[in-house]
């Protein structure tokens, strides 16, 4: 019985392999099939799609595993959420891959961390700043000016900032986003709870691309082959697929480890949308990735030094976080 219960806590070496190769290259293949999404498919629209899709399949998916459904307190909670993740978040991301390279904006995404502490550091206080976390935070901001620099464009077409700047306030709502998970009434059931924001975040999508006009004019039987299976990919890879790897990795690996896909997406964008998408590999992507996967990794690493009150009051019992 207890051999039973080791082999059920410990999975085979190559599913933990295989989940790992899902969140590191499935994911970071999605910003390249994005692009060619975007091409043919109004930006909105094509994320609302992706997501509302995605929202429905896991949805009603959980409800016959017998997930209970999240109450009124936590749809508007995961409301929330969504409105921050996938209208603010991934609209501009959608939106800003109609003008920047796909391997770029999954460089200028992966300074999330750089925005969350910097949140740490100057609003919430809960961070200190240190020698390691402001060179951190340097290098970051240096290589992201570098990738928006006209003047150092080093062979390769310049970046569009409206573009670039839709992607830093892409990644300024995921960091927000990220410090109110932790303090909003969300569903225990984190594949549930996922599941709700996507939902929600794709009918929010929907109104707005409604609202923008993105249906006038939009035919779907003009649409290639090629763009619906980009959808197709984004919806059943990146969210259903991807994502369940990922929660799933979370039981089996420290959350650390599995951090690590924010350092390879990237990368496997940068790649794919060379040889994939045409996109070029010049000086300046190559210093500013660079740049911000030292910073992004030297932040994930660096130990937590929390500030200490000025006056110290005793502390609560501890209780286990959502």
């Amino acid at each position: 019985m207890a051999e039973t219960r080791q082999s059920a806590a410990r999975p085979p070496y190559w599913q933990i392999l295989l989940a790992f190769g899902i969140i590191y290259f499935v994911w970071g293949s999605t910003f390249f099939a994005i692009r060619v999404g975007v091409h043919e498919v109004p930006p909105l629209l094509l994320a609302a799609m992706r997501f509302f899709a995605a929202g429905v399949v896991m949805y009603v998916w959980l409800l016959l595993r017998g997930e209970p459904s999240p109450t009124l307190r936590e749809w508007s909670a995961a409301s929330l959420l969504a409105t921050l993740i996938f209208v603010l978040d991934y609209g501009c991301l959608f939106w800003a891959e109609q003008r920047v390279p796909s391997g770029i904006a999954a460089v200028i995404l992966a300074t999330i961390p750089v925005f969350i502490a910097l949140m740490e550091i100057l609003i919430l206080r809960t961070q200190r700043l240190t020698a390691r976390l402001g060179l951190a935070l340097l290098i970051g901001v240096g290589g992201v000016a570098i990738l928006m620099n006209h003047s150092f464009s080093a062979g390769e077409a310049p970046i569009s900032r409206a573009g670039a700047a839709a992607l830093l306030f892409a990644s300024f709502t995921w960091s927000i986003a990220t410090v109110l998970t932790k303090k909003l009434p969300l569903p225990a059931s984190k594949p549930m709870s996922s599941a709700a924001q996507m939902l929600s975040g794709g009918v929010q999508l929907l109104v707005i691309s409604t609202l923008f006009g993105e249906f006038s004019g939009f035919s779907a039987g003009a649409i290639s082959s090629k763009a619906w299976i980009a959808l197709l990919y984004l919806i059943v890879f990146g969210s259903i697929i991807g994502f369940t790897a990922y929660v799933w990795l979370l039981h089996y690996r420290s959350p650390t480890l599995v951090g690590t896909y924010a350092y390879v997406n990237p990368v496997v964008a940068v790649i794919l949308g060379y040889f994939a998408g045409g996109e070029t590999i010049g000086m300046r992507t190559v210093a500013g990735t660079l740049f911000v996967l030292v910073s992004v990794i030297t932040i994930t690493t660096a130990p937590k030094q929390l500030k200490q009150p000025e006056h110290p009051k005793p502390e609560p019992a501890l209780s286990e976080a959502s």
